[in-house]
């Protein structure tokens, strides 16, 4: 029987009911994680008897956001949901059972730094009496003692006790000393562990209690479900790109690197990566007036606190739809015969199920997950796409003699590319880390997958020389020679583009000519040829090598200007 919460969540004062608390016990079974948030979901199955109950859950998440609470289930009793209450619980020690050891190695490791302290103490005073001991021997007699003065004996006595001691003294500070530092730097070490495994800012003294008032008109079973979104988890995308050069098809496969601190570790999870950003809110913002007026000192005033949207509750088809993989049968025998080895295949990465819908997609993951509250950074598999890819080889010789090769592919899957970083390999090599930008299904996009050095390009200076111009007018003119060798080991043909510079004059006295390559030979970025003069003095080339095909490119130009004309710039 299907329950539904009542929407007036206040009773009337002739129906209020009265119910004894009933622990709830619940487990974890299914995380989405959002940029900057989780929706976690609890199920629990109870026994009801007919009439009122109160179902406790106790020692959830303090940072806990209360406006997303859902409440939903499903059972054999006729249940209604009456109200759902969130309460905050403080208590004196940590109650997270991963905090409590740690917390009390640090009293431990305290402790023995208090024992120090003491001895410290001890010393001091020590070193106090030492001190009064050698003011009252070498203290002077009265006018009317009779005792003896001291003999040199005894001063050498006094002497050998005071260094022995001092010495025996210094020994034993130091080594508190060193004691002191390795405790403060366990200390530290813990501290370090101890924030690292809680989300909450109040050092894990508080927890949220969620109390579900129902009603039963009849006893039975009830399957509850209890969601809540948490702050403290978040998830980010991850790609590896591999090139297959041969088939000219980029294998991409797709991560996502998911940390969470939310006080609560998620033990074989139905998890769920979702695209979408509540905490951007409903709508786009409202434009306020820009006023201008003359400046006048402002209040400090604080950030308001932006409330949260409530989350929906997933389906319970989708919470219990998970299936795991089937573990391989073991290899036998039969009639005797040993069977024949099974061929071997490259392991496949689990792929996530995708749900999409107007503003976000939702990865499903295919196999339970398991991600503790260490904020430690989780990687897993969301799918894998290959795509036919168009590859181009890029270059600027001027700045970097290397060519870097760029793979233009097509999103063909049903999912969007999200931004995040990636790595890079050309066929079994390792070649780069770079990223890649959001693309949507069926949006066109360029990988970079790093310098490869089966295209030698080389640059060099051909010659330079200055000359003087002009009968009247004395002037100078430089001239600048440069040659690009470009060579094709592949054994494929190439599409290479590089880009070179010829100065750009700001003043009418300095004149640039472009000697080589001609300037009939010269294309435009609307109609490229091989070569190409695009804006700021760039000029493009795009050539097409063959297997083995080594190419020589001049560049040739001059510039000239007046003797007496001081120019900047010149190389």
């Amino acid at each position: 029987m299907k329950i539904r919460l009542l929407a007036a969540f206040v009773l009337t004062a002739g129906s209020v009911l009265a119910a004894e608390p009933l622990p709830v016990s619940s487990q974890i079974s299914a995380v989405t994680v959002y940029t900057d948030r989780a929706l976690v979901t609890r199920t629990a199955h109870l026994d009801l008897s007919a009439g009122p109950a109160e179902l406790v859950f106790e020692k959830l998440p303090a940072a806990l956001i209360d406006e997303s609470l859902q409440v939903s289930g499903r059972g054999a009793a006729d249940v209604t949901i009456l109200d759902v209450d969130a309460r905050t619980s403080f208590v004196a020690a940590t109650t997270d059972p991963r905090l409590k050891p740690i917390e009390d190695e640090i009293a431990a490791v305290r402790k023995k730094v208090r024992a120090l302290d003491d001895r410290t103490a001890v010393l001091e005073q020590q070193r106090a009496l030492l001190g009064k001991i050698e003011s009252a021997m070498t203290a002077p007699p009265a006018k009317d003692s009779t005792a003896a003065r001291p003999s040199v004996d005894d001063w050498q006595k006094l002497l050998s006790f005071a260094d022995d001691n001092r010495n025996k003294f210094a020994a034993e500070q130091q080594t508190l000393d060193e004691q002191r530092k390795d405790l403060e730097a366990q200390i530290t070490a813990l501290t370090a562990q101890f924030n690292n495994l809680h989300g909450d800012s109040d050092g894990g003294r508080s927890y949220k209690t969620v109390i579900v008032r129902v009603a039963a008109a009849s006893a039975g079973s009830l399957d509850l479900t209890l969601a809540y979104a948490v702050p403290g988890a978040s998830w980010r995308p991850a790609y590896d790109a591999r090139l297959h050069s041969e088939e000219r098809v980029v294998e991409l496969t797709y991560f996502g690197i998911v940390q969470q601190a939310t006080g609560e570790d998620w033990k074989n999870v139905a998890l769920t990566l979702s695209t979408a950003r509540p905490s951007l809110g409903g709508g786009a913002p409202e434009l306020q007036p820009w006023i201008v007026d003359v400046a006048q000192p402002q209040p400090v005033v604080g950030e308001e606190t932006m409330k949260l949207s409530s989350f929906e509750v997933a389906s319970d088809k989708a919470l219990n739809g998970r299936q795991a993989f089937n573990q391989a049968a073991a290899s036998g025998s039969v009639g005797g015969v040993p069977a024949a080895p099974p061929e071997e295949k490259d392991a496949a990465l689990a792929t996530a199920t995708v749900a999409s819908t107007v503003t976000s997609a939702s990865f499903k993951i295919p196999v339970a997950a398991t991600i503790l509250s260490d904020n430690a950074p989780q990687k897993v598999g969301i799918a894998t796409a290959r795509l036919a890819a168009r590859l181009q080889y890029q270059a600027t010789p001027r700045a970097l003699e290397a060519a870097f090769l760029s793979a233009y592919a097509t999103n063909s899957t049903d999912f969007p590319l999200l931004a995040g970083s990636m790595n890079a390999f050309l066929d079994d090599s390792f070649v780069a880390t770079s990223s890649l930008s959001t693309v949507m299904p069926g949006e066109k996009f360029e990988l970079a997958l790093g310098a490869d050095e089966g295209i030698a390009i080389k640059r060099k200076v051909v010659n330079r020389f200055t000359e003087d111009t002009g009968i009247v007018s004395k002037g100078k003119r430089i001239t600048y020679e440069f040659l690009v060798t470009l060579t094709n080991n592949k054994k494929t043909a190439q599409h290479v583009v590089f880009k070179d510079l010829v100065p750009v004059s700001r003043n009418e006295k300095i004149v640039v000519k472009l000697i080589t390559p001609a300037k009939d030979d010269l294309g435009t970025p609307d109609a490229p040829k091989e070569v190409s003069r695009e804006a700021d003095g760039k000029l493009v080339w795009r050539l097409d090598l063959k297997p083995g095909e080594k190419r020589e490119v001049p560049l040739k130009f001059s510039v000239e200007y007046p003797a007496d004309l001081p120019v900047e710039g010149l190389e």
